[in-house]
């Protein structure tokens, strides 16, 4: 009887601990709930067991190639599937990439870069996006030029931003004193409806968050970041320091995945755009929860609103980052550019290529999954 209870009582310490280790213990994946397919031969039945990696993203068109490249990896039948995490601001997203709930993810790159001069061992492996944000301000608004902004409130997404950082260099160039324009920081989705309610001027951010003002008539765009910063930067792809070193091929092919999504999305846009079109759809219904003709506005109008080539990250662009961002005091520290740069899985693009020439679109189940038929 005594030996009985002593086995039940090891078992059920055994037990308690594997609960502990799974529940708080770090993960280098984490799976998320949307989507969650599986690839299945004709007659339904599951293929080979592939190996899910997690990737971490906000609803922004600067971290689209993560979506895309996750719904390729689950409608191809090899290769590692890409599986989203979706975020809802960059704060616990910051948190979970630390806790190593999460091993890579796209976010605003000064933040990456302050993570690495805290000591947290992250690099960033590639790029998201060039340009993709906008300086709106209301549609009566009587602000023309740059310098009309000097005495007014701006809504900027986070001190860690590069739109916060641009704000700073651009009164910088203009003569403006540091304190010249009120930077406020709003929450990306709230900003529209700031301006709409007249609590801010102005507000910068990535899109669709300047489209949806544009498309409800309540703001103009003052400037394009392309139009400031040429092949502005916002996100970035982030990836942890041990994956790096342990798993170099699986971040190569999600690098790849990653650069061969951007240049799909790219190759055909002033030739009727029908890879961003496809990209709005899938991935407005399927991973953005947004609608389509949102997505679709931002890509295609303009069309160099946004785009997504040319990410390897360049040298000479993050050495000016972080002179801003240490020059402002976002980062408490000068770093070279290799201690927080790995451009080694940058690829060239001609060895690239996605393994679709048009984007499978939604089943019918695939929408029934998400409450979206």
């Amino acid at each position: 009887m005594k030996l009985k209870a002593l086995i039940f009582f090891v078992l059920l310490i055994a037990g308690l601990w594997a609960a502990n280790h799974f529940l708080n213990g770090p993960r280098s994946s984490v799976i998320d709930s949307v989507p969650n397919t599986v690839p299945s031969d004709e007659a339904g039945k599951p293929t080979a067991v592939r190996e899910q990696f997690t990737v971490g993203f906000l609803p922004v068109t600067c971290h689209l190639t993560c979506p895309v490249t996750s719904w390729v990896t689950q409608h191809s039948g090899a290769g590692t599937v890409f599986a989203p995490q979706r975020f809802g601001d960059f704060a616990s997203m910051k948190e979970a990439l630390i806790a190593r709930k999460i091993d890579a993810t796209f976010m605003i790159a000064p933040l990456a870069m302050k993570l690495a001069a805290d000591g947290v061992p992250v690099k960033i492996v590639y790029l998201g996006h060039r340009d993709g944000s906008a300086l709106v301000v209301a549609t009566d608004s009587e602000i023309k030029t740059f310098t009309d902004l000097k005495g007014k409130k701006v809504a900027i997404p986070s001190r860690f931003s590069n739109q916060n950082l641009l704000m700073r260099r651009m009164m910088k160039q203009n003569g403006m004193a540091p304190d010249d324009i009120q930077l406020i920081e709003t929450p990306p989705p709230d900003h529209p409806g700031a301006l709409a309610a007249k609590a801010v001027d102005a507000y910068i951010v990535g899109e669709p968050h300047c489209a949806k003002a544009e498309i409800a008539g309540y703001g103009r765009v003052l400037y394009f970041m392309k139009d400031l910063w040429p092949n502005f930067i916002s996100c970035v792809l982030v990836v942890r320091q041990e994956v790096i070193n342990d798993r170099p091929q699986l971040v190569q092919e999600l690098v790849n995945g990653i650069a061969a999504s951007g240049k799909w999305l790219d190759e055909d846009k002033n030739d009727g755009a029908a890879h961003r079109k496809q990209a709005a759809v899938v991935v407005g219904k399927m991973f953005y929860n947004q609608d389509p003709a949102l997505l679709e506005f931002v890509l295609t109008k303009p069309l160099d609103r946004v785009s997504y080539t040319a990410l390897k990250p360049p040298k000479d662009t993050f050495e000016e980052i972080m002179n801003l961002a240490v020059e402002t005091g976002v980062i408490p520290k000068h770093m070279e550019f290799e201690e927080y740069c790995d451009v080694s899985f940058a690829p060239d693009l001609v060895t690239v290529k996605m393994p679709f020439q048009d984007l499978p679109m939604p089943t019918e189940a695939e929408l029934a999954s998400l409450g979206k038929k």
